[in-house]
């Protein structure tokens, strides 16, 4: 099992990191400022064989760069969810769940296609309008009487 997945930059800046076992911050600090550059010879964080590993970097690194075409360092910037979203079809809870990069580009793709589908975030609030007038709902009562209770809806047509 995979205890982290760091990826640094050239000058040792982390740019990713993902612990699937728990680590105290301080563990994780002492992981950090190492800057694990060679954690092949370490060993510590490693539950897989060295060549699995190895194998596991290519194929992440491969997908990203189709995925991105020529990924660079800016891409894990300002992509960062994709990025974990790209991890995520490789390795979940520390277990490898699939290293053919094929399957993990359509998976990729068959994902950017549902978000264009749907419009991405942006046409999220303009859906939620449309769905709430669709249901058509009868016209918001504007005075509610719960027993003694008296209860005055503002008029809230000036947000629909």
């Amino acid at each position: 099992m995979i205890q982290a997945i760091l990826v640094f930059n050239n000058c040792g800046k982390r740019q990713l990191v993902c612990f699937y076992q728990h680590f105290p911050e301080e563990i994780q600090q002492q992981i950090w400022d190492d800057n694990i550059r060679n954690f092949l010879e370490d060993g510590s964080l490693i539950g897989e064989s060295k060549l699995g590993i190895l194998d596991l970097i290519q194929v992440f690194v491969e997908t990203l760069d189709k995925c991105f075409e020529n990924v660079c360092e800016l891409d894990l910037i300002f992509h960062m969810d994709k990025v974990h979203y790209i991890l995520q079809e490789v390795v979940m809870g520390g277990m490898v769940l699939e290293i053919n990069m094929n399957e993990i580009v359509a998976q990729i793709e068959a994902q950017n296609r549902l978000e264009k589908s749907e419009g991405g975030l942006s046409a999220a609030p303009a859906q939620a309008v449309s769905a709430v007038k669709s249901i058509g709902l009868p016209e918001i009562p504007r005075n509610i009487n719960i027993g003694d209770l008296n209860i005055k809806v503002p008029n809230l047509s000036q947000f629909v």
